[in-house]
């Protein structure tokens, strides 16, 4: 069982910038996982926003709406990933969640986050961005 804790949200003023934390724990090693963020406004679909693969180092997905803004990486020895969201704005208020989801395959990371569905997800940091 893969759990994942996120730490780093907080309230910030438009144009801010903020890097939100999330250590996972449970990894086998038999897998291999996509892992990464996404985001739910009051009211709002899921929206996946980015996701690394953590047997490539080159593999990352964006969605269109935080390319250039958002910035996502991992560090392997802790078992952790980060995004760095910088320019935030109000729309950009939500709770955001670390998720992961177990696959062989890292072109199903933009398959598993495009559509915000995975098997792992974690409890939630919340942003809030004001203007």
């Amino acid at each position: 069982q893969v759990q994942l804790v996120e730490s780093g949200g907080t309230s910030v003023q438009a144009g801010g910038s903020l890097r939100l934390s999330c250590t996972a724990s449970g990894y086998t090693s038999d897998n291999n996982y996509c892992v990464g963020w996404y985001r739910q406004a009051p009211g709002k679909q899921r929206e996946g926003l980015a996701a690394v693969y953590t047997a490539d180092d080159d593999y990352v997905y964006y969605a269109d709406s935080v390319k250039g803004r958002f910035t996502i990486s991992q560090d392997k020895s802790n078992n952790s990933v980060y995004l760095q969201m910088n320019s935030l704005k109000p729309e950009d208020t939500a709770m955001y969640y670390c998720a992961a989801e177990p696959t062989r395959m890292k072109l199903l990371c933009s398959v598993s986050f495009s559509k915000a569905a995975f098997r792992y997800s974690g409890q939630g940091t919340e942003v809030t961005v004001s203007s």
